[in-house]
């Protein structure tokens, strides 16, 4: 898999870490630069994550939104793929360690290894509350869904099947929301026919958030819109609460008890551990705290981007978000730093900094609804959902994908019936009390 640097002529050598959209776009930006782009990901594929939920709650397959990075770079000559987890950094001999074997030299280093779950410190949760940050996760919460209603069908125990038709996310962000009004849409529209001992509509589906609204980060008013969206397919909303504990059988909010054989978890982000590794100032959440530039202070040649990068916007006056958007764009701005250095041959001793364009904001509720806020102009229902499914598709890497989502969505909203319903790897049904399934004569 690794095709060693050695063997290339000697060029600028450029290590991008993180084939997620900020790497993604910096390798894009140095297509026929005189440099050697090695790009390093623990995973064969770039994926899509916006779009994991509905992995999570089968309406799509991982296919459809993972991508081989070696096909996305297969006509761009100067880049060199290697599958390895990044073993240590180290700035000032300026190389780049992989599995604990082989070390890369480079001139530019880019850091783009993403962010992972925080749980706050209760590390003990982890089990019993998957979060949502990679097809391995995705595939992991649909087979605990859909197994969720294959063990309820033959529970003849009232209380424990009422257990297992219960689903509890924590996080009212745009992920908890769209995992929300997912679960409820295949519970009422989707699966309710292809059951007969249970009425699957009964599932109850709790969200959970600290805060007094879901969606924080949006315009208040369409918050209070995407709540009353979820209440209307039946999601409970628990605002203002806390989760105390987590455990196999259910979670305790406060000091009730809620017994959910299904918890899910969307609270809080931290910041990749290879931050750590690069031996600079941090914030709060393990994020590099970055120059204007994006480089790292005392390291010009040393980047940072994604959600592994603390950036200050001064035009806004406030934190860039760890959101797909930003990503890109910082990746999109480092190419073009890096490029134009390589090509004139000097550095540059005044770069531009890095500046957020926000183009606005959106989150998928159900069927035909959801709420957006593009350049100030706000949406909601079908307009919003309509434009939240064509800027995913547009984003989406190659035809292919774009071509299969679309014929997807549009078969899942004219049948109501998701697609990717497998249940896969090795499993045992945990039934307290079987039904009896002879079949009536």
């Amino acid at each position: 898999m690794i095709d060693s640097p050695s063997k290339l002529p000697r060029r600028s050598n450029i290590v991008v870490i993180g084939a997620g959209f900020a790497g993604l776009r910096v390798v894009q930006g140095l297509n026929g630069v005189n440099a050697n782009v090695v790009l390093i990901d623990r995973h064969n594929y770039h994926l899509f994550q916006p779009l994991l939920y509905q992995v999570a709650t089968a309406a799509l397959s991982p296919a459809d939104i993972a991508f081989p990075i070696r096909r996305i770079f297969r006509s761009q000559k100067n880049v060199v793929c290697v599958l390895a987890n990044v073993s240590s950094i180290d700035l000032e001999r300026s190389s780049v360690t992989i599995d604990n074997a082989q070390e890369i030299d480079f001139d530019y280093l880019v850091v783009a290894s993403g962010a992972t779950h925080s749980y706050f410190g209760k590390e003990d949760w982890v089990a019993n509350a998957p979060g949502l940050k990679s097809v391995d996760d995705a595939l992991l919460i649909r087979k605990r869904i859909l197994l969720a209603f294959e063990e309820a069908e033959n529970e003849f125990d009232e209380m424990a099947q009422r257990a297992k038709l219960t689903f509890v996310i924590v996080g009212g962000g745009p992920t908890g929301v769209e995992l929300a009004g997912a679960l409820r849409q295949i519970a009422v529209k989707e699966i309710q026919k292809d059951y007969r001992s249970i009425d699957t509509s009964t599932a109850r589906v709790l969200l959970i958030d600290a805060n007094d609204r879901v969606l924080k980060t949006f315009e208040p008013s369409l918050s209070a819109r995407a709540a009353s969206d979820l209440e209307k397919l039946g999601v409970e909303l628990r605002l203002n609460s806390r989760v105390t504990s987590i455990d196999q059988e259910g979670v305790v909010i406060g000091e009730e008890r809620i017994d959910a054989h299904n918890v899910f978890w969307a609270a809080g982000v931290l910041a990749s551990p290879l931050g750590k590794a690069l031996g600079v100032e941090l914030d709060r959440t393990g994020k590099v705290i970055v120059q204007p530039d994006l480089s790292v202070p005392g390291h010009s040649h040393v980047f940072v981007a994604g959600d592994l990068a603390s950036v200050f916007d001064s035009k806004h006056s406030q934190t860039v978000p760890g959101v797909a958007p930003a990503a890109m764009q910082m990746g999109v701005h480092i190419g073009k730093v890096i490029r134009q250095e390589i090509l004139s041959g000097v550095d540059s001793k005044d770069r531009k900094p890095f500046i957020y364009h926000d183009k606005g904001s959106m989150a998928t509720i159900g069927k035909a609804k959801a709420v957006a806020d593009i350049s100030g102009w706000k949406f909601t229902g079908f307009i919003a959902w309509l434009l939240w499914s064509v800027v995913h598709l547009m984003f989406l890497v190659t035809f292919r994908s774009k071509v299969s989502v679309m014929l997807n969505w549009a078969y899942t909203y004219l049948f109501q019936s998701a697609g990717a319903r497998l249940i896969t790897g090795e499993f045992k049904p945990q039934i307290r009390k079987f039904r009896d399934v002879t079949p009536n004569e």
